[in-house]
Formats: structure tokens, C-alpha cells, sequence
């Protein structure tokens, strides 16, 4: 199999679009293929077919997620051929395949036909640095959907993983009194120490009312019934959480309670600079696997 380009991506939204022209940028030769625009750039090649993309590429960059539903590959465009089955069925052992959360279906393909691969939202490092985008993106959501300052305001975060944790001091840099409701017992003394209020999870039905916001990134059912008839009905409530969420958002709805499901934050509010941290991760891996 001749590969004459150096790195084919497929798939994905604006992040994928910038990856390629950092790449591009850096001297490297792109294909590409269903991305939601059209590079200029003299060393881009597009491409009619995924197969063709396989065929022109060993390194392939796939989006994040792979896939949301677990059967078609994420993509801004219909393209009909972009499904983790073809994918499966064109990768070779002369393949890398790069991408967010792959699937389990190709993660077994990889790993029997001992195809190397790299999931990026495996990596802490870029993981840790997306979170930065998120919460920025969360806080921009929360304020453009609500009618009060985050100043001064009620602001309850449940979980404190990643995310959790750079949204909670961007909250509190902003002058909101943040509180966090977590199950763990490290989580709540992490939280403590870092200066915010502390809540066991269990136990939060008894303050719900006093919030202004809510912030779930739990992707698990915190947020029922139950708790939504608590929840004062002027409540900004903003879900950063994997699908299905945290939320009865059905329920939400019915009740007037404003409930919000925000996935995927970094490719929408700052796509560029998820791109160049994405490229550094990509790009360190492969030097890594060169050595």
C-alpha cells in the first residue's frame, strides 16, 4: 500500500477543520474528506471516498466522539459512507488510527489486526487542557441563557472531576458563591480545601431551592423528577455531561424549569485552539512511536 500523504482526516466539526490547517501550517500534506468546509491551502487534497482516504494515508484522524450514536462517524455533513462499519472495513495493519472515544467495535478491529491507535480523550494532558474550553464554554452558555449576573449568584456543580473542577474556580473567579455536590468523600474534602461549598450528592434535595444555577457533569440521572420540583423555576440549569445526560429534560420541559444539554463545547467555542492542542497531542504521540 503506497502512502504518499501524511495525514488523512475524516469526519468531525471545526476542531477537525484547524487540525488540518495547523498540520498544513506545519509543513505536512493533508487529505481530507466529509469535513464541514473546504481548505485552500496547496498541500490539502479532497477526497471523494473514505476509501480513498485509506488508501492515500497511513496516519488517520477521526473526530471527537468517533461516533455519538455508535453507528455513524460524527460528522457536520451527511456523508453516507461514514460509519464505523466501513471504517472497520477499510482499516489495515498499515494503519494508525487517531481519534476521541473510539468504539469499542474498532477498538477490537485495531487490536486484531494489531492496528496502533491513540484515543485523544485518553490522553490527561489534553483532556486536562480541553477542560479549559468546556468551562469557558459552560459559563458563556449559563450567562446567555439566564437573566442574572453569575456575580453574587448561587452556582451548584455536581461531580468534581476535570471539568468540574476548572468550571468551580472559574465560577468563583467570577464572584459566584459555588458549591459542590459530590459522591465521594475525596471529591468533597478536594473541594472543601479548594474554597468551595460541599454537599453529598445524596443529600441535596434540601437546598436545591437556593440555587441559581445548576451545573451537572455527572452521565448519569441526577436531576429526576424529584429533584425538579425543588428547583427554584427561575433556575438556570446548563448539562455538560456525556449523552443522555443528567437530566430529565422532558420533565424540565413540561415544567417550565430551563434545562440545557451543551456537548461538545470545545469544537463550538473555541475550535482553533482545541485544534493546536489536539495537533500537539497527535504529533508528540507519533514522535513517541518513532524512537
Amino acid at each position: 500500500m503506497s502512502h504518499q500523504i501524511d495525514f488523512g482526516i475524516f469526519g468531525g466539526d471545526l476542531r477537525q477543520v484547524y487540525m488540518a490547517e495547523t498540520l498544513l501550517d506545519k509543513g505536512y500534506s493533508v487529505a481530507v474528506y466529509g469535513l464541514m468546509q473546504s481548505l485552500s491551502h496547496k498541500n490539502c487534497v479532497p477526497v471523494s471516498t473514505l476509501h480513498d482516504l485509506f488508501e492515500m494515508c497511513k496516519v488517520l484522524i477521526g473526530p471527537i466522539p468517533m461516533s455519538r450514536d455508535q453507528v455513524t462517524i460524527t460528522a457536520n455533513q451527511d456523508v453516507s459512507d461514514l460509519t464505523i462499519a466501513h471504517v472497520a472495513y477499510q482499516l489495515s495493519n498499515h494503519h494508525i488510527l487517531i481519534g476521541g472515544n473510539i468504539p469499542l467495535p474498532l477498538l477490537e478491529i485495531c487490536n486484531s489486526k494489531r492496528i496502533p491507535y491513540y484515543d485523544l480523550m485518553q490522553d490527561e494532558n489534553i483532556t486536562i487542557k480541553n477542560a479549559i474550553a468546556t468551562a469557558e464554554g459552560t459559563i458563556m452558555e449559563a450567562i446567555a441563557c439566564s437573566d442574572r449576573n453569575l456575580y453574587d449568584s448561587n452556582c451548584l456543580v455536581l461531580g468534581y472531576g476535570r471539568c468540574a473542577k476548572v468550571l468551580a474556580r472559574k465560577l468563583k473567579a467570577l464572584d459566584a458563591r459555588v458549591t459542590i455536590a459530590a459522591r465521594r468523600t475525596e471529591a468533597l474534602a478536594q473541594a472543601e480545601a479548594d474554597g468551595h461549598g460541599v454537599v453529598a450528592l445524596k443529600n441535596i434535595k434540601c437546598i436545591l431551592p437556593s440555587f441559581h444555577y445548576i451545573f451537572n457533569t455527572i452521565p448519569s440521572l441526577i436531576l429526576n423528577q424529584g429533584c425538579l420540583e425543588l428547583v427554584n423555576p427561575s433556575v438556570t440549569i446548563i448539562d455538560i455531561a456525556s449523552a443522555p445526560g443528567g437530566v430529565d429534560f422532558e420533565y424540565a420541559k413540561q415544567h417550565k424549569r430551563f434545562a440545557k444539554s451543551c456537548l461538545g463545547l470545545p469544537g463550538k467555542v473555541a475550535p482553533r485552539s482545541t485544534a493546536v492542542i489536539l495537533v500537539t497531542g497527535i504529533l508528540a504521540y507519533l514522535k513517541e512511536r518513532s524512537d
